[in-house]
């Protein structure tokens, strides 16, 4: 049976806090690969790939589930909880 995510009902229309990059890597002056943004609050963080890895960190700190791409041309979403695409 397929694993569904029983986290949408934490999605809401949200903006990014930072939409101009990682909010921790922007403090930092540091660098990501890719961007991350959470689907409960509008922050917006780093992926895995990045050495810093905020989005994940996000998610340990806040337990807010469901990311998404904020990659242009990007519309995934992620479950941490589920591990699995939505």
């Amino acid at each position: 049976m397929p694993k569904t995510c029983t986290h949408l009902d934490h999605i809401k229309d949200v903006e990014p806090k930072t939409p101009q990059g990682c909010e921790e890597c922007l403090e930092m002056d540091d660098t990501w690969v890719h961007l991350r943004l959470c689907l409960e609050c509008g922050h917006v963080g780093c992926c895995d790939s990045s050495k810093n890895k905020h989005a994940t960190k996000h998610f340990h700190a806040t337990q807010h589930p469901i990311m998404q791409s904020f990659q242009p041309g990007e519309d995934w979403r992620w479950c941490y909880v589920d591990e699995i695409e939505v």
